[in-house]
């Protein structure tokens, strides 16, 4: 073998290193986007990086937020493919997003886990549960002022809603070109709920109002919890077919669980099976965090309206409860309308957090439990109108 020989080999070996092939030395546009084009997968390793410093440092929802971020990694990493179309990230991303599979999944499991009783002993939360859902319709006109189709602004909408598997179902149905950039926006947005919530409470809020303590909710018996699952199936079914796989999958795992029949069952959803799907759709999710998909116009575009939505889903749910309490005797703390939106339990946590701040005896969590799970059937309620709007 001759020096040239060996000289063009070691030459191959470098051009194939991650080192060679970090920034990309191809990249044809000038300005901002050359900048994105030529340094993107250098820029979202870091953010990946600070993604997993929240999730580990801080704490902020590291179920959600560790997998997504680890899968970004693994999607930066140049040459290696993970994330295409023949990677491993890509096949699990096709098999389980793409098709729709992977947030009934979840959604079964979140039914596993959610308690309705709070919902059903104070019924009247469920209508902040209902004003939440205004980030999704306001930020759906606003994508439709912004050029985009109806469907495409219907995904982006969703977001608002504070719920992946939501976004990912409507998305996948209604505009599968967007469905990377609107599932990172949503999971991000749902493990950002303790960053994003607090200040607009606080801001829409006096001390005295987050103050405000609620009286002990009743109990709620076997038989009413057993029905409650049943009668929202019924209704979805007679009123908004569009929605039933979202909630067929949320009753079930609901039923599961209330019944006391199917112990085994209810165990297994609420555990192994929603911890493995977890890990799958996050790492999935996190894949669509690759420079050359994340790194565009569109994106920021919906990152933006994104963030709009589920603000105004926040504001919404705390301004209605204020409202509520101009025509009720017995006074609803306002802190509890931002939990009407669907990341349950997260925005439930949050509330009782900045409540404890106002007053270290005042407890939040079951009572924001109710417009909590309101926002989960009522997300999944507003996805089956965009549908019905959208087919």
């Amino acid at each position: 073998m001759s020096i040239s020989d060996i000289t063009s080999s070691f030459a191959t070996l470098w051009n194939s290193t991650g080192v060679m092939n970090f920034v990309n030395h191809n990249a044809t546009a000038t300005g901002v986007e050359g900048f994105l084009q030529t340094y993107g997968m250098i820029i979202m390793i870091f953010v990946c990086l600070f993604l997993l410093w929240l999730g580990i440092k801080k704490q902020f929802e590291p179920l959600l937020l560790i997998p997504i971020a680890f899968g970004g990694l693994l999607s930066n990493i140049p040459l290696a493919d993970i994330a295409g179309v023949n990677g491993f990230l890509g096949i699990i991303y096709n098999a389980g997003i793409q098709q729709g599979l992977f947030p009934l999944m979840i959604f079964m499991g979140v039914g596993a886990m959610t308690d309705f009783g709070p919902l059903i002993a104070n019924p009247k939360t469920a209508l902040l549960g209902g004003a939440a859902q205004f980030g999704i319709f306001s930020v759906f006109l606003m994508a439709l002022g912004l050029g985009f189709t109806i469907p495409q602004a219907a995904s982006i909408g969703i977001i608002g809603g504070a719920d992946g598997p939501t976004s990912i179902f409507v998305t996948s149905k209604l505009a599968p070109e967007l469905l990377g950039a609107i599932a990172v926006a949503a999971y991000s947005y749902m493990a950002l709920v303790p960053i994003i919530q607090p200040p607009i409470m606080k801001l829409l809020t006096t001390k005295k109002e987050r103050e405000i303590k609620m009286s002990q909710l009743r109990t709620v018996s076997k038989r009413e919890k057993i029905i409650f699952p049943l009668l929202c199936l019924i209704l979805c079914a007679l009123l908004l077919p569009d929605a039933c796989p979202l909630i067929g999958a949320l009753t079930f795992g609901n039923l599961c669980k209330e019944c006391g029949v199917v112990d085994r069952l209810s165990k297994t959803i609420q555990n192994e099976f929603i911890n493995i799907v977890t890990i799958l759709l996050g790492l999935s999710v996190g894949s669509k965090l690759s420079a050359d998909k994340f790194l565009t116009i569109q994106t920021l575009y919906i990152l933006f309206l994104g963030l709009v939505a589920f603000s105004f889903a926040t504001a919404m749910g705390v301004l209605f409860a204020k409202l509520m309490n101009l025509f009720s005797k017995e006074k609803i703390n306002p802190l509890i309308g931002a939990a009407g939106v669907s990341a349950v339990p997260m925005a439930a946590r949050v509330a009782n957090k900045v409540g404890l701040e106002a007053n270290p005896q005042n407890f939040l969590l079951m009572h924001a439990m109710g417009p909590n799970v309101a926002g989960v059937i009522g997300s999944a309620v507003a996805a089956g109108v965009l549908l019905a709007i959208c087919h």
